[in-house]
């Protein structure tokens, strides 16, 4: 009977070594994310507005200015415009080539560049801006800064712009106030131009 025994109990743990799991050569499951896991996606772009900057102050000098570029090659004028600020007017000559000398004084009157004629345009105080060396005309004489000579602006103290001259390497731009005013000049670049704040 022993012998019947240990065979059995010998087939029984054959059976049992053949009955395992084998690992290898199995492949690698990517799990799904739980339920309620974040999604990744492009971020929302969101477009806002800039900060409002601060009001730029009124301009407060009244020194006549002169900036001396003798001997270069003439700027062009191109154009002036002008439009109104909270506190102050501003008038911008469009310039094309190296930037030019200028002067800007108060004066008692606008004339005519060449002829000294006065220029018949109402106003309480006068500024006088000189560009020099610079033309308002092509080198076959047709104009680059057209219309005029007197440009109404009614702004809230500029009542007019006044082309008083283009003569000899020199362009004129009157300014009539409707009072004397705090004022500075300014350069600026890409294009160039000449700005002329004037207060209130």
């Amino acid at each position: 009977m022993r012998p019947t025994r240990s065979f059995a109990a010998l087939l029984c743990l054959a059976v049992l070594c053949g009955c395992g799991t084998a690992r290898t050569g199995g492949t690698t499951a990517t799990a799904s994310p739980p339920t309620g896991a974040p999604t990744t996606g492009a971020p929302t772009s969101t477009t806002s507005s800039p900060p409002a900057s601060p009001q730029e102050p009124a301009p407060t000098g009244t020194a006549e200015i002169e900036v001396d570029r003798s001997g270069g090659v003439a700027a062009v004028v191109t154009g002036v415009r002008y439009a109104t600020h909270p506190n102050f007017d501003r008038v911008v000559v469009d310039l094309k080539g190296k930037m030019p000398g200028y002067t800007v004084t108060w004066v008692d009157e606008l004339v005519e560049d060449g002829s000294g004629k006065p220029i018949d345009v109402e106003g309480g105080a006068y500024l006088q801006v000189i560009i020099t060396p610079a033309d308002a005309h092509t080198a076959k004489g047709k104009p680059t800064w057209t219309g005029g000579p007197i440009f109404q602006a009614d702004l809230g103290n500029v009542s007019s712009v006044v082309k008083t001259g283009d003569f000899e390497g020199r362009v004129g731009v009157g300014i009539a106030l409707d009072r004397r005013a705090g004022y500075e000049v300014t350069e600026q670049h890409r294009p160039n131009r000449l700005v002329i704040d004037v207060a209130h």
